[in-house]
């Protein structure tokens, strides 16, 4: 049976072999080559580099995409095909025609992306064309209209989509990207910039051009890590409310100098929250140590057009206000994840982040509330709320000081949440030494000992339950599970 499945792959490829061996002969063939073989003789050439064939077969590609990222890797360099490869688009879209059997709308650099669709070319023809539909590769949630293009043999072509994840930082493009970012410059109008994926560590002159080039409504999930002066950040803003699908958002490292003002302040905040008016699709927002959001978090809530799924508020300063209007707003209502990881809560009340809970519960899958300086008594206050968290699979409140007593409490209390398969703990208070942050591995164990009887008494053998504390020589967390240590 395994010689019979992969003799039909081994011919197919000593017949693409034989094929390239006279490029010529190869480029001319393409005319009648079945539409089955033009992957496997693709892959082929590929690999050994066959310039030539590349930009002919570009030219004369009968799919609706071509996935060429997903053949690439980050080990090895590919500046000449992807040259070859562009400079056959370039060619083809000088024409005023399309050739009769080319079919190509996505060209699609994301790497690890359709990977599939290599793996699966021996498959029928059917099969292999639903994999690359355009109507399911097309990036924007708002599709463009395709006219048909089935009323003229040759009709003109239209614009075409390259997709790409970019990463803008500082520094020379690298020659790859360099050399796309000419060919869209000059062929404006037929070659669509696209982007899901973008990550922007600098608005240099030469990152803005790209951004101006990028069709800004395919951006579905952006990253901006900006150690930016606010005027830096108001620049951007503008190019954040043209991403009308956006899906994820992350916003880390905002800082203000001493020289700031606070009219400056609510500026940016005004300008930046402003823009998520636009957009209408997203579900996920991570803040990560952005210093102008301390009383400005109803601002952006309200701004918000739906609800959340998921909201991370890491290392940042939060007022009181601000987890009152969080745990008020009906954004929050349908959460399945919940960070605030390193949000210092020591000095906020209980009670808006018990309402928190209470309203997100219906929905509630994750829930990480590592670092946030939590005692007992506000543990205590939360207790209830998380008993009612129903779909809760993860919690993890790593790094707080919480005692044994409050542990056994926990345990009590999510006993009948039966989704939930991993608590992530802080070591108890009585596992340190006395008066020091140093681990006695000895309590440490005993304590372990005492959960895992817990456990297995409530016969939740199948929890992952693990202890973290901070390694003293490093700060890293260790973990450990409930088994005593020898």
């Amino acid at each position: 049976m395994g010689m019979s499945l992969a003799a039909p792959r081994r011919l197919l490829e000593l017949a693409s072999q034989s094929q390239l061996r006279d490029e010529a002969w190869a480029i001319a063939a393409l005319e009648w080559l079945p539409m089955e073989l033009f992957p496997p003789l693709f892959m082929t050439a590929f690999a050994g580099k066959h310039s030539r064939v590349l930009k002919a077969m570009v030219q004369a590609w009968t799919f609706p995409c071509l996935p060429l990222g997903a053949l690439m890797n980050h080990r090895q360099p590919y500046q000449d095909i992807l040259q070859a490869v562009l400079e056959g688009l370039d060619a083809l879209l000088a024409q005023d025609t399309r050739p009769r059997r080319w079919k190509l709308q996505v060209f699609n650099l994301q790497k690890r992306v359709h990977q599939e669709f290599w793996i699966m070319w021996a498959g029928t023809r059917a099969h292999v064309c639903s994999l690359l539909e355009p109507e399911a590769l097309q990036p924007m949630r708002n599709r463009r209209k395709v006219h048909s293009l089935r009323a003229r043999p040759y009709p003109p072509l239209g614009p075409m989509e390259v997709l790409i994840d970019l990463c803008l930082k500082k520094g020379v493009l690298d020659e790859s990207l360099s050399y796309l970012i000419k060919k869209v410059s000059e062929r404006r109008g037929l070659l669509h910039l696209c982007c899901k994926k973008l990550k922007v560590f600098a608005m240099s002159k030469q990152n803005t051009n790209i951004l101006d080039m990028v069709q800004l409504d395919s951006v579905q999930d952006l990253e901006v890590n900006c150690t930016w002066k606010l005027s830096t950040l108001r620049k951007f803003a503008p190019y954040l409310g043209q991403m009308g699908n956006l899906c994820r958002f992350l916003l880390s490292h905002v800082f203000t100098s001493s020289h700031t003002t606070l009219e400056q302040e609510e500026q940016c905040v005004g300008l930046v929250t402003s823009q998520f008016l636009s957009l209408p699709h997203l579900q996920e927002l991570n803040l990560e140590d952005v210093s102008i959001l301390r009383g400005c978090l109803d601002e952006i809530l309200r701004c918000l057009k739906t609800p959340l799924e998921t909201l991370s508020i890491t290392n940042c300063l939060l007022f009181e206000r601000d987890l009152r209007h969080l745990s008020q707003h009906l954004n929050v209502s349908q959460l399945k994840g919940l960070s605030f990881s390193g949000l210092n809560l020591t000095t906020i009340s209980s009670g808006s982040l018990q309402f928190l809970l209470e309203r997100a519960s219906p929905t509630l899958q994750d829930l990480d509330l590592d670092e946030c300086g939590i005692m007992d008594p506000q543990f205590l206050d939360i207790l209830p709320a998380l008993r009612h968290c129903s779909q809760l699979t993860t919690l993890s409140f790593c790094e707080n000081p919480i005692s044994m007593t409050i542990l056994e409490d926990l345990l009590r209390h999510i006993i009948g949440l039966s989704k939930l398969n991993c608590v992530i703990y802080a070591a108890a208070l009585e596992s340190y030494e006395e008066m020091s942050s140093i681990i006695n591995l000895g309590q440490l164990a005993q304590m372990h000992a005492l959960l895992k009887h817990m456990l297995q008494e409530f016969g939740w053998l199948g929890m992952v339950w693990l202890c973290a504390y901070p390694y003293p020589h490093c700060g890293c967390r260790t973990f450990h599970d409930p088994t005593p240590i020898l």
